[in-house]
Order: structure tokens, then sequence, then C-alpha cells
């Protein structure tokens, strides 16, 4: 099977011998013209725009397709704001392990020791669960989320699109049921260890998540166009509108007016691909945390129920790890909301980034993931693996 650095190889020797360009111009026109037909290519497994940033040495590419706006028609652009959802967790697992460099929290902290009361009922135990249990996800608290309705149906998201939720509330909802496993012995997905990460955030430092991401990460990368809202329903700005229809239980909808506080610390905040790319390169390039903070970041347990997705899936502390078909490994955090997916891929040095966003529901199979993953891979993997 030829490979992106074939192809780009080949054109650039092709367009040397008609005269046509140089073989820098030709392969960076080459790369610029695999990452439209990958962006394309996602596009046409049913999604409503498509936009993508690639990131490396060489420069920066762009690519979208599809319409930012159904009602007015107006196009995606790459400068389009969007619901980042999950990929929120990065940037409170930043703060929090800023936290534990500063010497105010510490990763073996207790639930019960900062949050008292607040994990408890149905063989709930705040005293068994660590902070760094919390952010690798091996605390075995149930996830709220898959108890929802606000996120579940149509009927329920038009019904409660606008209700402010409370922090206590989502994990109140989480403690009604009891845990999936002990803590520590398994890994499973839930969005209640985030939801509690901010909680303890706001406890050691007397200031919101959303206070903290801002002036710890946002304002010192630069980040313009990333915002972590409190109850504000409207994305501000240029942006692209989602779309969907949760999982054929009414009409597709626009869902972009929300109210994040249903997300709150586990996936409510704003951002582009530009200042996505800002993050995470900032972030795996070391200029974020310090290096044993970092270090525990990239410290990651399987996370084998991630494998229909992403074959081979490790995770950390509010990072993936996953491998490329070149040889090593990317770091990620997918995000993923109704009417909106981000996926993102950063070598493990900072220098080599891509991040993408589409909206809409997507293919009702693996084939949209599938074209997304394939987009990252490529990329990665034309700019040199590893």
């Amino acid at each position: 099977m030829m490979t992106l650095r074939h192809l780009t190889a080949a054109a650039a020797l092709a367009a040397v011998g008609l005269g046509l360009a140089t073989p820098a111009a030709s392969a960076t026109e080459s790369r610029r013209s695999t990452l439209q037909e990958s962006v394309d290519a996602i596009q046409k497994t049913g999604t409503v725009a498509v936009v993508a940033q690639s990131t490396g040495p060489d420069g920066r590419r762009y690519a979208t397709t599809g319409l930012a706006d159904r009602a007015t028609g107006r196009v995606a652009r790459a400068t389009d704001r969007f619901r980042i959802a999950s990929s929120t967790k990065a940037f409170v697992a930043t703060v929090m392990l800023q936290l534990v460099g500063e010497g105010r929290v510490s990763l073996d902290d207790t639930v019960e020791h900062w949050l008292p009361g607040v994990v408890d009922g149905n063989g709930n135990d705040g005293n068994a669960v660590t902070v760094r249990q919390l952010l690798n996800h091996t605390s075995g608290l149930f996830n709220y989320t898959a108890d929802f309705p606000a996120i579940a149906t149509v009927a329920g998201f038009e019904a409660d699109r606008y209700t402010t939720w409370t922090p206590e509330q989502l994990v109140g909802i989480a403690m009604r049921h009891a845990p999936d496993f002990a803590p520590g012995t398994r890994w499973e997905y839930s969005n209640t260890n985030y939801i509690l990460a901010g909680m303890i955030i706001r406890k050691a430092t007397g200031h919101t998540w959303q206070q903290e991401v801002t002036r710890r990460v946002i304002r010192p990368l630069g980040l313009r166009d990333t915002s972590a809202p409190d109850t504000s329903s409207r994305i501000p700005g240029q942006h692209l509108h989602g779309y969907s229809d949760f999982g054929g239980t009414g009409p597709t909808i626009d869902v972009t007016d929300f109210n994040p506080t249903a997300a709150g610390s586990a996936g409510a905040m704003i951002s582009t691909t530009g200042d996505l790319t800002r993050f995470f390169s900032a972030l795996l390039g070391g200029r974020l945390l310090r290096p044993a903070q970092l270090a525990e970041m990239k410290t990651t347990v399987r996370a084998a129920s991630l494998d229909p997705v992403w074959p081979g899936a490790r995770y950390g502390l509010g990072l993936m790890e996953i491998p490329l078909t070149c040889g090593g490994v990317y770091y990620s955090h997918a995000g993923d909301l109704m009417g909106y997916t981000t996926r993102d891929g950063v070598s493990a040095d900072g220098r080599r980034t891509v991040v993408l966003e589409a909206t809409g529901d997507g293919a009702s199979d693996l084939s949209t993931e599938v074209a997304q993953n394939a987009l990252i891979d490529t990329e990665l993997c034309a700019a040199g693996g590893k």
C-alpha cells in the first residue's frame, strides 16, 4: 500500500519532470491536496461540515468542506468556532496538574478529602477514590450522561436545552447508581470524574474551573477564540452549527444553542482548530506543565473499551495515547457532543498537530470514525510519525 510520503515524493518528481514546480512547492501542494481529500472523505460519510488544520515544522495547512449553517447556506471556514465537548478534559487536567506541581493538590488525595459527603451512597465511597483515578477514569463511578435525558433524545434536549445544572446535580445523578467497579481495578470512561475534578479545582483555588482554565491556559497562550462558558447558551462569533437527531429519536434539529452547564468541566468549552493546535502544541511541548507533571499526564493505562474506535488505545491524565500505523504513538483527547465531533492528534514533542471538527451525526456505523482517524494518522505519519 502506497503511503502519503510515497505519493508526495512521486508528485514532486512528476512536477519537476514537467517543469511545473520545485520539489518543495510540489510536496507542499500535494499534502494540501491530500488533506482536502481526507476532509471530503469524512463529509461523504454523512457529516454536515468538516474543518481541519495540520501543523508541523513545514508549516500550516487548512481544509474545509460543507455548510457552517444550513439555514443561511454559509460555508464552513477554517476559523469557525465550535463546541469541543470532551476535549475540555485536557484543559481541566492541565489545571489540576498545575495545582499538583504547586503543591496545592496531590494526585493521591481522596475525593472525600476535598468534597466531603459528595461521593456517597449506593456503594459509592469518596474515601476510596483518588484525584488520579478521576483524571484517568479508573474511579469506577457511574457515568452520569448515561442517565441524562437532556442529551439522549430530541424531546429531552428540547425540554432542557436552556436548563442550568449545578455540578452537584450532575454528580447526584451518578450517585443514584452503584459504582461500575471497585476504584483502581478497571478502566471505563465516566464524565462524572471530570465534574468532580472541576469541583475540586474550585475547592482548592476558590475559583471556578472556568476561571482557572481562563487564567492559567487561555490567556497565557493567547487563545482568543477559546472560551470556558458558564451558563451562556450561544457560541460567540463566527461558528459552526451543530445538527443531530439523537440516534433517530426525532427529526434532525439545530442543537447549536445549548446551556453548557449540562456538560460542565467534562465538556463545556468552545474553541477553533487553530486554538486547539496552539494548546496541544504547548501542552506536549512542555510549556504548560513541569516535567514531572507532564510525565504523570502521559503515564497511561490500557483503555480496551475504546478499541472499536481506537485499537490499542491507552489513557493517561486527561490525555489519550493512540498507536500510529507508521510506528510510535500520538496523544489526543477526542470530544463528542450532540452535533459536534472533535478529533485531534499531536506528536509526543508537540511539534506536529492535527485538529479536525465535524458537525452532524455522521454515519450510523464506524465509517465516519474510520475516516477521521485516517486523516490524523495520514497527516502525522506523512510528517514523520512518532
